[in-house]
């Protein structure tokens, strides 16, 4: 299944400027394919670097953890809504800089699910590149019946 921005938004509660996640590729069982575009008229970039334009790390693997949140929402048919929150994260490695006019490609797979936690395998291309890569933690909790 894909999910379109409109899509996107009737599952998690981000809105811009957090939304980190452009579109849904792919999502399956135990695993999501997302797109994140990168454009210049990011907020951050004003402030991280001016001179040179980096995406900061912490908002890949946000931009990762809100794709994880897409998949564990949408296993739920029950018609009661969740929120997901980020609990952990372990082996975080970044290994190029993102900038403006980048598209990543944000591919996760489940390494555990319970009821209301999951740990995901997250990793980060450009281009074919690995750019970064994570274990996350994310726990969900019911907040309407």
């Amino acid at each position: 299944m894909n999910y379109t921005i409109h899509d996107i938004q009737k599952l998690i509660p981000h809105r811009y400027p957090f939304l980190l996640v452009d579109k849904v590729l792919q999502c399956e069982d135990d695993h999501i394919v997302a797109i994140k575009n990168v454009t210049i008229n990011e907020p951050f970039f004003t402030g991280h670097f001016p001179e040179m334009p980096i995406m900061p790390g912490v908002l890949i693997i946000e931009a990762m953890a809100q794709a994880s949140g897409i998949l564990f929402i949408s296993k739920f048919q029950d018609g009661k809504k969740r929120l997901v929150y980020f609990a952990g994260i372990d082996n975080a490695k970044f290994r190029k800089q993102v900038g403006p006019g980048d598209q990543l490609r944000l591919e996760l797979q489940t390494v555990r699910m319970r009821q209301t936690s999951y740990k995901m395998h997250g990793t980060a291309y450009v281009n074919d590149e690995i750019v970064a890569e994570a274990d996350l933690l994310l726990v969900a909790e019911v907040i309407e019946s």
